[in-house]
C-alpha cells in the first residue's frame, strides 16, 4: 500500500502554529486536537515540526510549565521555533507504508509529513501507518484461512 492510499481516507487538515507563537499555544493547540505534533510555519510555509516529545525535551532542558523555577524559563514565554525540529524528514504520496515505517522506526520519530509536488499535503502518525498496516494483515490472515480450509472462493 503507498502512502496517497492511506491518505485518501483521511480528513485533509494539517494542524499548524506559527514559529513566534509560544509552547504553552502549541500545548494548548495538542491538546485541544487530540494531536501529537504541529507543523512550524513561518509566513505560512512550513519550517518545522514540533511533537510532544520536543516538549518534553524542553522541559528537562530550558522550560517549565506554569511556574517560575530558577534558572528555567516559562513554556509561555518559549517561543515554537526555538525548541521544533526543524530538519523535517519528509514522505511522499508514492512511497510506500513499509518504507515509511523503516523511516519511522530509523529515526525515531512518531509524525511524518507527507509532500506531493514539493507541497506539504498531510501529516501522518506512526498510529496511522500501524492501524493500516494491521487492518490489512488481518484481512490477509482472513483471506489465507479461507484458502487453508477451501471456503475460498476461486
Amino acid at each position: 500500500m503507498l502512502v496517497k492510499d492511506l491518505i485518501k481516507g483521511k480528513p485533509n487538515v494539517i494542524y499548524s502554529i506559527d514559529h513566534d507563537r509560544s509552547v504553552a499555544d502549541a500545548i494548548e493547540d495538542m491538546v485541544e486536537h487530540e494531536i501529537g505534533a504541529l507543523i512550524v510555519t513561518e509566513n505560512g510555509k512550513p519550517v518545522g515540526l514540533l511533537s510532544e516529545r520536543d516538549v518534553i525535551k524542553c522541559w528537562t532542558g530550558i522550560g517549565y510549565g506554569s511556574t517560575s523555577v530558577e534558572g528555567k524559563r516559562l513554556f509561555k514565554n518559549i517561543k515554537a521555533r526555538e525548541i521544533m525540529t526543524s530538519n523535517l524528514i519528509v514522505v511522499e504520496t508514492k512511497d510506500d507504508l513499509c518504507y515509511v515505517m523503516n523511516v519511522m522506526i530509523k529515526n525515531k520519530i512518531r509524525h511524518l509529513p507527507v509532500v506531493d509536488e514539493q507541497q506539504l499535503i498531510a501529516v501522518l502518525s506512526m498510529r496511522d501507518v500501524v492501524r493500516t498496516q494491521v487492518t490489512n494483515l488481518q484481512s490477509e490472515n482472513l483471506y489465507l484461512k479461507e484458502y487453508i480450509t477451501d471456503k475460498y472462493p476461486g
